[in-house]
Protein backbone atom coordinates (compact mmCIF):
# COMPACT_ATOMS: atom_id res chain seq x y z
CA UNK A 1 0.00 0.00 0.00
CA UNK A 2 1.01 3.57 -0.63
CA UNK A 3 -0.64 6.58 0.69
CA UNK A 4 -0.40 9.74 -1.11
CA UNK A 5 -1.17 13.32 0.17
CA UNK A 6 -1.41 16.31 -1.37
CA UNK A 7 -0.77 19.76 0.07
CA UNK A 8 -0.06 22.97 -1.41
CA UNK A 9 -3.53 23.83 -2.91
CA UNK A 10 -5.17 27.59 -2.95
CA UNK A 11 -5.92 30.13 -4.30
CA UNK A 12 -3.95 32.32 -6.87
CA UNK A 13 -4.84 35.15 -9.08
CA UNK A 14 -4.39 34.42 -13.30
CA UNK A 15 -1.15 34.45 -14.47
CA UNK A 16 0.50 33.85 -10.98
CA UNK A 17 1.86 30.04 -9.99
CA UNK A 18 1.48 27.51 -7.89
CA UNK A 19 3.37 24.57 -6.19
CA UNK A 20 1.68 21.42 -5.22
CA UNK A 21 3.31 18.29 -2.98
CA UNK A 22 2.21 14.83 -2.64
CA UNK A 23 4.38 12.81 0.23
CA UNK A 24 4.41 9.07 -0.45
CA UNK A 25 4.18 6.85 2.56
CA UNK A 26 4.10 2.86 2.98
CA UNK A 27 6.13 1.09 -0.08
CA UNK A 28 8.90 2.06 -1.81
CA UNK A 29 8.40 5.54 -3.54
CA UNK A 30 11.00 4.80 -5.65
CA UNK A 31 9.69 1.92 -7.26
CA UNK A 32 6.30 4.02 -8.84
CA UNK A 33 6.20 6.38 -11.18
CA UNK A 34 4.35 9.45 -10.43
CA UNK A 35 1.64 10.95 -12.45
CA UNK A 36 -0.41 14.21 -11.58
CA UNK A 37 -4.41 14.50 -12.41
CA UNK A 38 -6.73 17.34 -12.30
CA UNK A 39 -10.55 17.13 -12.42
CA UNK A 40 -12.26 20.53 -13.36
CA UNK A 41 -15.70 21.44 -12.60
CA UNK A 42 -18.21 19.26 -14.71
CA UNK A 43 -15.06 17.98 -16.15
CA UNK A 44 -13.67 14.75 -16.99
CA UNK A 45 -10.13 13.62 -15.15
CA UNK A 46 -7.42 14.33 -17.26
CA UNK A 47 -3.59 13.71 -17.09
CA UNK A 48 -1.68 16.89 -16.73
CA UNK A 49 1.64 14.87 -17.18
CA UNK A 50 3.88 11.77 -15.74
CA UNK A 51 7.26 11.53 -14.11
CA UNK A 52 9.22 8.43 -14.58
CA UNK A 53 10.99 6.49 -11.67
CA UNK A 54 14.64 7.84 -13.64
CA UNK A 55 12.93 11.84 -13.16
CA UNK A 56 12.01 12.10 -17.26
CA UNK A 57 8.97 13.83 -17.07
CA UNK A 58 5.83 14.19 -19.93
CA UNK A 59 3.60 16.45 -19.88
CA UNK A 60 -0.44 16.57 -21.82
CA UNK A 61 -3.30 18.60 -22.37
CA UNK A 62 -3.15 22.67 -22.23
CA UNK A 63 -0.84 22.64 -18.86
CA UNK A 64 2.03 21.46 -21.41
CA UNK A 65 4.80 24.46 -21.16
CA UNK A 66 3.31 25.34 -18.28
CA UNK A 67 4.03 23.25 -15.53
CA UNK A 68 6.84 21.14 -14.67
CA UNK A 69 6.67 18.13 -12.20
CA UNK A 70 9.97 17.06 -10.48
CA UNK A 71 10.49 14.28 -7.44
CA UNK A 72 12.85 13.66 -4.32
CA UNK A 73 12.74 9.99 -3.81
CA UNK A 74 14.92 10.87 -0.28
CA UNK A 75 11.73 12.64 0.86
CA UNK A 76 9.26 10.71 -0.88
CA UNK A 77 7.70 13.83 -2.16
CA UNK A 78 6.94 14.30 -6.04
CA UNK A 79 5.79 17.89 -6.94
CA UNK A 80 3.99 19.93 -9.43
CA UNK A 81 5.18 23.75 -10.32
CA UNK A 82 2.14 25.51 -11.92
CA UNK A 83 2.97 28.78 -14.10
CA UNK A 84 0.92 31.20 -16.34
CA UNK A 85 -1.71 30.17 -14.34
CA UNK A 86 -5.67 30.91 -15.88
CA UNK A 87 -8.93 30.16 -14.60
CA UNK A 88 -9.63 27.73 -16.62
CA UNK A 89 -6.71 25.56 -14.80
CA UNK A 90 -9.05 25.49 -11.46
CA UNK A 91 -9.83 22.54 -10.48
CA UNK A 92 -9.10 19.41 -8.02
CA UNK A 93 -5.59 18.66 -8.48
CA UNK A 94 -4.75 14.50 -7.78
CA UNK A 95 -1.65 12.89 -7.11
CA UNK A 96 -0.93 8.75 -7.95
CA UNK A 97 1.42 6.47 -8.18
CA UNK A 98 1.72 3.50 -10.96
CA UNK A 99 3.83 0.57 -10.06
CA UNK A 100 2.97 -1.06 -13.73
CA UNK A 101 4.34 -0.33 -17.42
CA UNK A 102 2.92 2.83 -19.10
CA UNK A 103 2.90 4.23 -21.96
CA UNK A 104 2.01 7.68 -23.23
CA UNK A 105 -0.90 9.40 -21.86
CA UNK A 106 -1.89 6.25 -20.64
CA UNK A 107 -0.69 5.90 -16.64
CA UNK A 108 -2.76 3.11 -15.47
CA UNK A 109 -3.02 4.51 -11.90
CA UNK A 110 -2.58 2.14 -8.47
CA UNK A 111 -2.61 4.30 -6.20
CA UNK A 112 -4.49 7.96 -5.63
CA UNK A 113 -4.11 10.74 -3.02
CA UNK A 114 -7.09 12.95 -2.12
CA UNK A 115 -7.06 15.69 -3.97
CA UNK A 116 -6.14 19.47 -3.54
CA UNK A 117 -8.00 22.16 -4.87
CA UNK A 118 -6.34 25.06 -7.09
CA UNK A 119 -8.77 27.79 -8.04
CA UNK A 120 -7.45 30.80 -10.44
CA UNK A 121 -9.41 33.91 -10.07
CA UNK A 122 -9.27 36.36 -12.92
Amino acid sequence: QVQLVESGGGLVQAGGSLSLSCAASGRSFSAYAMGWFRQGPGKERELVGHISRSGVGIYYNSMEGRVTISRDNDKNTVYLQMNSLKPEDTAVYYCAASGRPYSGSQFPVDYWGQGAQVTVSF
